[in-house]
């Protein structure tokens, strides 16, 4: 990032395009002289306070609108820093004349995408997961992903691994302390008590990694995937469940050759429907390359909806046989009223693997609607059982989960050994691993626990 956190930005901190309000923020140490200046007056408002007052270009006197104004005196502010916000009204003339003002005053430059979270996480006023759960907020995009937002901006993620970081490094303080100063008065039984701190904090850690990727997942959207035989009638089904025509539905076999995805919401948590290429073999190159990335993507995702036509049932063909696990509901599609009985709720076979497999069977119609109030009800029910979680704010980024399993693998070295130096060295890794996470790697705070505790040197 460019810049010099000495600087004062501004940028729009609300949405772009015509609204009735639009906010205009500044932080950094010119924010209050820049108002001062824009209000025409030698004093600022009181912190905190808004007022209701015109702003003029401080250049030409020229009245560029009448606008709310809040002055944030830092460290009091979301940055840190003496922050400025301004309420102006939301038409396109009105925010380009301010920003233009803004841009012409000394000091004063165009705030860098996250500027303000960033300075917010280097003036302690957040860790780098509460920031990452600020991201996630204006990303989400239905009430679970928001919930699990709130919950990670709150500073519930950062919690639990600084109560983490906290417990090993008192254990390597203990460890270093009986290392460097044999001689002093120390409680005794340290190694029993450092190894019980250990163990426990990679008993959490482990729990917390066993989570089925579901932060992650829920972050992403969960993944269904649409399989069958060319003209199953794949593409009027994800039409069906997108209320609207994303796929161009035809009968001529092999039309969609490469995928089409849609988002949805699901009670609430956020699904790719992703509609793949008719599982056949093809002498045609690019319907051949349609079809591997429909095995490809089949193979990622997190629920396969294997659509059959009635007039096949109960034959499968081959190529989709061997995409089914238990992880797919079999749709028999094109169905009418009377047909719908003859379909059992139960399907029974092996999968590819030779797994046992006992799947729920749905008749549906994609292009009447019939049996889509059932398959609504189930793919909830499954999309929740596969994103709904309690207790902890679980991980919601690759880079936590491969840090805390370094860390773990750092922990679980140390438990194995019993020389008190390459046990420190393993523990000092392992809260360098968490310190990645939350922003936080610092050697101070070993000192200060040290000299703190132990009294050493007095």
């Amino acid at each position: 990032m460019q810049g010099s956190q000495t600087d004062t930005i501004f940028a729009l901190s609300s949405g772009a395009g015509r609204a009735g309000v639009a906010v205009i923020r500044l932080s950094g140490p010119m924010a209050g002289a820049t108002l001062r200046a824009l209000l025409g007056r030698d004093n600022l408002p009181k912190a905190r306070h808004a007022i209701y007052a015109p702003i003029r270009d401080p250049k030409t006197d020229e009245r560029l609108d009448d606008a709310v104004a809040i002055y944030f005196a830092g460290p009091a502010s979301f940055t840190g820093e003496d922050v400025v916000e301004l309420h102006t009204h939301g038409g396109r003339a009105v925010i380009d004349g301010v920003l233009e003002c803004l841009a012409a005053q000394p000091g004063l430059r165009i705030a860098e995408p996250g500027e303000y979270t960033r300075r917010a996480f280097e003036n302690g006023k957040m860790d780098l997961t509460a920031a990452e759960g600020i991201a996630d907020l204006i990303d989400a995009e239905t009430a679970a992903q928001r919930r699990q937002a709130v919950r990670q901006m709150a500073g519930e993620l950062g919690a639990l691994y600084e109560d983490w970081r906290a417990r090993l490094m008192k254990a390597l303080a203990y460890i270093e302390a009986d290392i460097d100063f044999p001689d002093e008065d120390l409680p005794g039984g340290i190694v029993p008590v450092v190894r019980g701190d250990l163990a426990y904090v990679h008993g959490e850690m482990t729990r917390h990694l066993a989570d089925n990727r579901r932060g992650e997942r829920l972050r992403e959207g969960f993944q269904i995937v649409i399989l069958g035989a060319p003209n199953a009638g794949k593409s009027s089904l994800l039409n069906r469940l997108a209320r609207r025509d994303a796929a161009i539905v035809s009968e001529i076999a092999g039309t969609t050759r490469d995928m089409i995805e849609v988002h949805l919401d699901l009670g609430g948590f956020p699904v790719t429907m992703v509609d793949t290429a008719g599982l056949r073999e093809s002498g045609d190159v690019i319907e051949t390359e349609g079809v591997r990335r429909a095995t490809a993507r089949a193979e990622d995702a997190d629920l396969r909806l294997v659509v059959v036509d009635r007039g096949d049932w109960p034959r499968i063909d081959a190529e989709t046989a061997r995409l089914i696990d238990r992880n797919t509901i079999l749709l028999i599609n094109k169905v009418d009223g009377t047909d719908a009985g003859n379909v059992p709720a139960v399907w029974s076979g092996q999968s590819a693997g030779a797994d046992q497999l006992e799947l729920p069977v749905l008749p549906i119609s994609a292009m009447t609607g019939q049996g889509m109030e059932s398959l609504l009800q189930l793919l909830e029910t499954r999309v929740k059982e596969g994103l709904d979680f309690a207790g902890p704010v679980p991980l919601t980024r690759l880079r936590h989960r491969q840090a805390l399993e370094r860390a773990s693998d750092h922990l679980d070295r140390g438990l194995q050994t019993d020389i008190a130096e390459l046990a420190a060295e393993d523990i000092r890794l392992a809260v360098r691993e968490i310190g990645k996470i939350t922003g936080r790697v610092d050697v101070e705070d070993l000192l200060d626990i040290i000299f703190g505790d132990f009294c050493i040197g007095k």
